[in-house]
């Protein structure tokens, strides 16, 4: 594939509002991370939750959109001159050439929670006020970020579950090398719900205290939320060094189970070889993965066998989730925009919370900060149903 530019690119997650907290709080090795006291929700748990998102108001133009999701989603949209950046492109292609391609798993599904909460008591009907269009469906949030940033492309949302927003950037890849747009704002965003929590719990899948990637003790993931986005566009003939490109991706479905990987972990040693293919990379190039590390004992050791498989045990590597948060369909951007920070400054960042490595597990896996060089990092998303995303940037100097 041809590498394309992240020209602008910005995150918010209970790790920090925009680029500078978010790269301060990895280098504090924060986690943010607290006991969950959302919404009504009763589970000891803890989550990464973002402080004031119910006080984010939407411009009357955009009210019909109203909900928690893309409330976050307009408070991601306003950092780093994110919004700026996607106008000059916008007029410089056309706001039919820029697309939008968003990952999500639950979108506003909070505002369905709380309307049955007050649904009338004879008939069962929902309060006239719910907007099932502007909140609960999926497309809401690609059609919010698509009218509140004045662009008139393709428009596409991606559910698949904790894939979803990384496979946002290989569907805007693909749609780009067609020929179908010039630029893209891809992306991701989730927020908390009750959906998601209770459903999580009743997996067992929900750990009491702030989960820990790839610790011999862990037991489970810590629920968070956030909005990433990147611009993405065909690199100038003369590039920053400090440019972050998006070299590779790989996609693959292993079918395997609803909820659980295989345990050889074939699905994700697949992406990872597709995306080291497209990237025309060894795997030696990569030096820095970021795991998708749940903190639950099978995706865990699923991943890190396939990792070893793929890269060899000497690669470093952490979950940034012991920080933000599993993010859900928001990880996979999340996590991008991190390893764009990472590799714009030369930091490969620890593992927060894990305190003991499972020595099963062969990996070399980061509980300390380390500094570059780096020039590659991979990025593993994988999602329920087999769904799995591999992302492989680089730095251009």
């Amino acid at each position: 594939m041809s590498p394309l530019a992240l020209t602008s690119f910005t995150a918010v997650s209970a790790i920090g509002r925009g680029l500078a907290a978010t790269l301060a709080s990895l280098r504090a090795q924060r986690s943010g991370l607290a006991p969950c006291s959302f919404e009504t929700v009763t589970l000891d748990t803890c989550v990464g939750e973002v402080a004031g998102v119910d006080e984010v108001a939407l411009p009357a133009a955009l009210r019909e959109f109203e909900c928690r999701n893309n409330r976050l989603a307009w408070l991601g949209l306003a950092q780093d001159g994110f919004s700026a950046a996607v106008a000059e492109c916008a007029a410089h292609h056309g706001g039919a050439r820029v697309g939008v391609f968003l990952g999500t798993s639950t979108s506003g599904i909070l505002e369905t929670e709380i309307a049955y909460r007050h649904r009338d008591p004879s008939s069962g009907a929902l309060p006239g006020e719910f907007r099932y269009r502007g909140a609960h469906n999926s497309f809401s949030l690609g059609a919010f970020v698509q009218r509140a940033l004045g662009l008139h492309g393709p428009a596409v949302v991606i559910s698949s579950a904790c894939s979803s927003s990384a496979k946002a950037f290989a569907s805007a890849r693909r749609a780009i090398e067609a020929g179908v747009i010039d630029a893209a704002v891809v992306g991701g965003v989730d927020s908390l719900c009750l959906t998601t929590l209770y459903g999580f719990h009743s997996l067992q899948l929900v750990s009491r205290t702030p989960c820990r990637p790839f610790d011999v003790a862990r037991d489970g993931i810590s629920i968070g939320e956030a909005a990433a986005f990147a611009l993405l566009e065909r690199p100038a003939a003369s590039l920053d060094a400090r440019t972050v490109l998006l070299v590779g991706t790989g996609e693959s479905s292993d079918a395997y189970h609803m909820s659980s990987p295989p345990p050889d972990g074939r699905g994700a040693r697949a992406a990872m070889l597709q995306a080291l293919a497209a990237a025309a990379l060894a795997p030696a190039d990569i030096g820095y993965v970021n795991f998708h590390g749940t903190g639950t004992a099978g995706n865990d050791a699923a991943e890190g066998r396939a990792v070893a498989d793929v890269l060899g045990r000497d690669v470093p590597g952490s979950s940034t989730k012991g920080a933000t948060g599993h993010t859900l369909g928001a990880a996979g951007a999340l996590e991008a925009v991190i390893c764009a920070l990472s590799l714009q400054g030369q930091l490969l960042p620890a593992g927060v919370n894990t305190r003991a490595v499972d020595p099963a597990l062969p990996v070399r896996y980061l509980r300390e900060n380390l500094s570059g060089p780096l020039a590659h990092v991979l990025s593993n998303s994988f999602g329920f149903g087999g769904s799995n995303c591999s992302l492989i940037f680089a730095r251009a100097g």
